[in-house]
């Protein structure tokens, strides 16, 4: 079958899905992955394993954009207010969820110590594009909203630092490697300083020249320029392709000031683009392993769950967030998807002996987490009371407008 073909299929399909989805009072996010999961390989065959790796370019552009966009949430001004709090947060539940799963797999099932500690590592990142999308599907706003996002953020930069230390300990657990102990480290630092400083000098350059932009069209070819680039060169380079863009959009939000201009029209482009990412990751997910995770699978299911739960209460208690937030963060955080799979990739170019266990394990959790996550994040916003939220806000303005100046 021709290859646009199969995209306009996936494309439609995804859309049905959304609307089923809406209609039984779901998340677009979930109905995109399971008619994705029943177009794919466990089921009907009209999208193949190869076809998934040959349309990889879609996810690569979602998934960019999609870190552009949560830059966005790192507005200086916003941040010297919650900074510190949100800091704390998401360090204590990106740690709450690698403590229980290391030590689930670890002293629970007797794994190795190089394997725990990997595994562990990438069940700290959480999946930005599920809890976006229903964020703004249900024009969510409220405390709870405001610090789900630059946790969510925040979660995947320590993700990738978390992953990138792992796999240096790990491999030096396992004598696998002739590197030293510091060269070992400065990998890790060089990736994450890396993507730092290519994404804010990137970020200087977007903004420099979005200001020149004469109407929405240029300025969307010069942004999707810009986040191309800054793909490229980060896969080049060895750096992280999610860091530079995310420090890019923080870079523009936090130097340009009406950076909602550029962001809005980037997302104007990039809904088609969602339909497909989240409809082809599920068509990926492949139900046969359901028999090889066994118990195993299932544990790590629930430490991760556990743990972010856990380690966001804790956080969220610990500086006195207010009471939806401590309550709801947790749920809101569970996602699982893209980032996970994309370091399983590296697991399988650096540490092979334990990339089929990993891989196998950590496709089971996105099997799970991307079609529960997208609910959980909703049943969050909802029991918070942050539903149309947005459309709140609007309504009060039009009814108690600000007394005009004198």
């Amino acid at each position: 079958m021709d290859a646009l073909l199969k995209i306009s299929i996936v494309l439609v399909a995804g859309f049905i899905g959304g609307k089923l989805a809406k209609m039984i009072k779901l998340p677009s996010v979930s109905g995109y992955l399971v008619i994705g999961l029943l177009l794919g390989p466990s089921l009907t065959h009209l999208i193949t394993a190869t076809d998934v790796d040959s349309f990889s370019i879609i996810s690569e552009i979602a998934l960019a954009v999609i870190a552009f966009s949560i830059g966005s949430e790192f507005l200086l001004a916003d941040i010297r207010k919650v900074g510190k709090s949100v800091l704390i947060i998401t360090l204590l539940e990106v740690l709450g969820a690698i403590g229980i799963v290391f030590s689930v797999m670890y002293f629970g099932f007797q794994q190795p110590f190089a394997f725990s500690i990997v595994i562990a590592s990438m069940s700290a990142a959480t999946a930005p594009a599920a809890t976006l999308l229903v964020i703004r599907q249900y024009r969510s706003h409220g405390p709870l909203t405001k610090t789900i996002l630059p946790v969510v953020a925040l979660d995947d930069v320590f993700g990738i630092m978390a992953f990138g230390i792992a796999i240096s300990v790990a491999k030096l657990s396992l004598s696998t490697s002739d590197l030293s102990l510091p060269q070992m480290i400065f990998e890790p630092v060089m990736e994450i300083g890396g993507s730092l400083l290519l994404g804010a000098i990137l970020g200087i350059i977007l903004s420099k020249l979005s200001k020149k932009a004469s109407n929405r069209d240029e300025l969307q070819v010069i942004s999707l320029a810009a986040i191309g680039l800054a793909t490229a060169l980060s896969k080049t380079m060895g750096f992280s392709p999610l860091l530079t863009n995310i420090v890019m959009g923080t870079t523009m939000v936090n130097l340009m000031k009406h950076s909602s201009r550029v962001f809005g029209s980037v997302n104007d482009f990039i809904s088609p683009f969602y339909v497909l990412f989240f409809t082809l990751a599920g068509a990926s997910l492949d139900l046969g392993i359901l028999a090889s995770v066994g118990l195993m699978g299932v544990a790590y299911i629930f430490a991760r769950g556990g743990g972010k739960m856990v380690g966001a209460w804790i956080g969220a208690r610990s500086v006195n967030a207010e009471k939806p937030v401590r309550r709801y963060l947790g749920l809101a955080l569970l996602p699982q998807g893209g980032i996970s799979i994309g370091l399983s990739v590296l697991v399988r170019q650096q540490l092979p002996e334990y990339a089929i266990a990993i891989t196998t394990i950590i496709m089971f959790s996105v099997l799970i987490y991307e079609v529960s996550g997208p609910i959980f994040a909703k049943i969050a916003i909802q029991k918070a009371g942050e539903i149309d939220g947005v459309d709140r806000i609007s309504e009060a303005v039009k009814l108690n407008p600000l007394p005009s100046e004198t």
